[in-house]
């Protein structure tokens, strides 16, 4: 079995679905002598910037001089993004060793994508001599295959609306679920909340006798000031490289989990913390593509997502937009795209590269009942060389709507397909 190969059969185990629950992952990694044991962990849940803050504290925690695993989903373009040490990708070869390995260990299991991927980078974490893994959640949290851990620090990113099928329609049932990381006694920062996720999440802090560390209570960002417990942890003149205002949340998040590690006897120096912060990637999210800001490209996959792009556009004074906008097809497109019609000269409206998406001619609808001008595209190549095409003078194109749709501009602007 080759690379290919493994990817084919992976990729073939979508058609399990989504099956929330810890049965199968027990068993499977029970199976393979338990690598989610093997080292300290932080374990990452939320609805928007998981990604972010799980990207940041790895890349800390590296410049610290520990060996850190990072396991992310979903990837962007390469399949090997989602399972990292120290910034370098899961290797091919140990992709299609690991493969058989598992394969082989679960049989009778059926597992899905997700509990496969999430058995093989813990084990590719152990063998590969990880001294610290940051974890983010696939989907939810109290059932999601990551649930396995028992970790040092557990972080709540911000909790909105997104797969309420699996999670429920309210904030507070989908705090629930997200809350499910929190274990007993395991410290858990809280990153900024609606009321009713933060008292959901407080209740099951409680429940679980595990201290929680609140945005405002217990640590705090003011410009570029960066408190944890007063004076415990403070950093000035700490600015995040990714772009947007809620990254500075995030990373007051990444300061108060620092805090608590280092409490736990980590050496983790502010030099640490600086570098990892400046040495931070995480592409596809408010990136700007070449050397002039002409091309946004942000995932931007649900509601929240799309109000701190739509922020992002104001901060930045790129008003005047063509908006190529694609997404899949049990997200509310209505809610994505409604605060980006504001800033849209025009909307091209097409299919990102999955099963089931969200047709162009709803996506259509939707911009004229904004009075917004809007195109309709059977392809994301084209949508995107016409709306480059069409630019002029101070506009900007911004690519959104989903990862999958950011995931194939890329891929066509580094074929060179079509020219910025």
């Amino acid at each position: 079995m080759g690379f290919q190969e493994s990817l084919d059969y992976l990729y073939g185990l979508q058609r399990f679905g989504i099956k929330l629950g810890l049965d199968n992952i027990r068993t499977l990694l029970a199976r393979l002598d338990h690598p989610e044991v093997a080292c300290p962990c932080v374990h990452v849940a939320g609805t928007n910037g998981k990604g972010s803050v799980s990207a940041t504290l790895a890349a800390i925690l590296s410049q610290s001089g520990l060996r850190t695993g990072l396991y992310t989903s979903p990837h962007l373009q390469h399949f090997s993004e989602r399972i990292r040490i120290d910034g370098e990708a899961i290797p091919e070869a140990d992709v299609v060793a690991l493969t058989k390995e598992i394969r082989a260990a679960a049989t009778g299991l059926n597992p899905t994508f997700f509990e496969f991927t999430t058995a093989m980078a813990l084990l590719h974490f152990q063998r590969g001599s990880a001294g610290f893994t940051v974890l983010e959640v696939g989907m939810g949290g109290r059932l999601d295959a990551t649930n396995v851990v028992l970790p040092q620090v557990a972080v709540i990113t911000p909790v909105s609306f997104d797969h309420q099928f699996h999670l429920g329609d309210d904030l507070a049932t989908i705090a629930g679920e997200k809350g499910g990381i929190i274990k007993p006694g395991v410290p858990v920062v809280l990153g900024r909340q609606e009321p009713a996720a933060l008292s959901a999440l407080l209740q099951v802090a409680r429940e679980q006798q595990a201290p929680a560390f609140c945005r405002g209570r217990d640590y705090a960002v003011t410009g570029s000031s960066y408190r944890f417990n007063g004076a415990e942890l403070q950093l000035d003149d700490l600015h995040p490289v990714l772009a947007g205002a809620h990254q500075r949340d995030n990373l007051a998040s990444v300061v108060a989990v620092i805090a608590l590690l280092r409490r736990q006897g980590f050496a983790l120096d502010d030099s640490a913390i600086r570098h990892g912060v400046a040495a931070t990637r995480w592409p596809g999210r408010l990136e700007w593509w070449g050397g002039e800001r002409r091309l946004l490209l942000d995932g931007a996959h649900n509601a929240a997502g799309a109000r701190a792009l739509a922020a992002y556009l104001q901060e930045t004074g790129a008003t005047r937009v063509r908006l190529v906008m694609g997404m899949k097809g049990d997200k509310s497109a209505t809610d994505i795209l409604l605060p980006l019609l504001p800033f849209a000269i025009k909307v091209y409206c097409t299919v990102p590269p999955v099963d089931a998406a969200v047709p162009p001619a709803e996506l259509a609808e939707i911009a004229a009942s904004g009075g917004v001008a809007s195109a309709l595209w059977a392809a994301p190549a084209a949508a995107l060389a016409a709306a480059l095409a069409d630019r002029c003078g101070d506009e900007t194109v911004v690519v959104a709507g989903s990862l999958f749709l950011v995931a194939a501009a890329r891929e066509i602007l580094q074929r060179g397909e079509v020219a910025v």
